[in-house]
């Protein structure tokens, strides 16, 4: 724990502009553009599936990202998106439950999130990172791709995706189309278009999508340039709501995407050449994506996350300006004001949206396997293997445990109960296997 305490990061380029310099204004307006580039597919890929506004999603990465800058003292310059973690318990729970529950426990996830870093300033970083070792954190987010995958597949195939039903060769191959191009976009195109692979793919998918005659265009002739954008105001459009049972669903994957925060500010300290673990703190960054989310939460957006292509941006043009940063966070705010705009997103078609999500959500499960074998987790040890295999298991076969405590009903199911049963299992089994 010493060492990534107290690990110093040399930096092996000299940056364009570092955290604290400012770009001119024409020029910062591009470089903040390749910020807003590299997190759109991605960030509105998660309202769309979710059936969250996709203005609120926009209007909440860039406010987050914004209230994130102001937490980390303007210190840390990386770029809050939509979390992909979320994706399937809030599609479940929005089916079963009434929008002011869900949004309540997505509220209180990143209340849990400024918990854990307030302990973090207290009691160092030492215990979270025993808590969540890559044994855990590995197999979890291969549950979060593979439990995501139905999903891709069926808005690929069915024109009632929902229900598996109208089988539809043309949405199949706009499907193709989309994957076959994010999939090249994302092999051969170098430098900062080689970020943005969600993006070209979906642009190509529209397109395809336009010549098969499956996009409706009635609701972008119908939409203004500048209209108030679709936000869900407490107490206006719902009521918040405690569902405890929904808290058990939502607070467990906090782990998960905590463990992930570190992994990108890790990567960050890296690029930067800076520890900032140290100053501005990494409680400090945990508490502003923390507070993100909560601001997310009240308005409709899904909870926030850094995000990788914006480290890669920072990592291929070596600008690490915080107004640049901050620039793409304005831009994404102004962008949920645009009628036009969120009208074209919400005309995509599904099946465009399931072709890049299959390789999408392939990546993220393969990114749990990656985890596994950057950290040289050996299978030949039991222990390893019991607790990836039951993760696993429980995640992806959906299983899930309904109990009443007093009067007060819980519920753990899919991820989260994968997640919890992986963080006990670490707990007490023993380090050396016996004989």
């Amino acid at each position: 724990m010493a060492k990534f305490e107290d690990e110093i990061f040399q930096r092996s380029v000299k940056p364009e502009l570092d955290v604290h310099e400012r770009p001119k204004f024409f020029q910062g307006l591009l470089l903040s553009s390749q910020h807003l580039f590299a997190m759109f597919g991605a960030t509105v890929l998660v309202p769309f599936l979710t059936g969250l506004p996709v203005s609120a999603a926009l209007i909440a990465s860039g406010i987050g990202t914004l209230l994130y800058i102001l937490i980390t003292k303007g210190q840390i310059p990386a770029y809050l998106g939509s979390s992909f973690a979320f994706i399937l318990p809030i599609t479940i729970a929005l089916g079963a439950n009434s929008l002011g529950e869900v949004l309540t426990a997505l509220f209180f996830s990143g209340v849990l999130y400024v918990i854990i870093g307030l302990a973090i300033r207290l009691a160092g970083t030492g215990w979270i990172i025993a808590l969540l070792p890559p044994i855990v954190v590995g197999p979890v987010i291969m549950v979060i791709g593979l439990g995501l995958a139905p999903v891709a597949v069926d808005m690929a195939m069915y024109t009632d995706s929902g229900n598996q039903e109208g089988y539809s060769m043309i949405y199949i191959t706009v499907a193709l189309i989309t994957l076959v191009i994010t999939i090249l976009a994302s092999i051969f195109l170098k430098g900062v278009l080689g970020l943005i692979p969600i993006l070209i793919g979906i642009i190509g998918g529209y397109i395809s999508a336009l010549m098969f005659g499956i996009v409706d265009l009635e609701l972008i002739k119908s939409t203004g340039w500048f209209v108030l954008p679709d936000l869900y105001i407490p107490y206006k459009d719902y009521t918040p709501a405690m569902n405890i049972g929904l808290f058990m669903v939502m607070l467990p994957i906090v782990f998960v995407t905590i463990s992930e925060h570190i992994g990108h500010q890790m990567v960050i300290n890296k690029i930067v050449g800076r520890n900032f673990f140290k100053k501005p703190g990494l409680h400090r960054s945990i508490i502003g994506d923390g507070v993100a989310t909560m601001f997310a939460s009240t308005i409709g957006g899904p909870p926030t996350t850094t995000y990788g292509e914006n480290i890669g941006v920072l990592a291929i043009t070596r600008i690490f300006s915080v107004w640049v940063i901050g620039g793409a966070a304005i831009l994404a705010v102004i962008l949920g004001f645009v009628g036009k705009f969120t009208a074209v997103v919400q005309s995509i078609p599904s099946p465009v949206m399931g072709g890049v999500s299959i390789l999408l959500f392939g990546i993220i499960a393969a990114s749990g396997l990656r985890m596994l074998v950057d950290a040289k987790i050996d299978f030949d040890n039991k222990r390893n293997l019991v607790i990836a295999s039951v993760i696993l298991v429980i995640g992806i076969g959906k299983a899930h445990l309904d109990f009443t405590i007093g009067n007060i009903p819980f519920n753990l199911e899919g991820m989260a109960l994968a997640a919890v049963a992986g963080i006990i299992l670490n707990l007490i089994l023993p380090k050396k296997e016996t004989n």
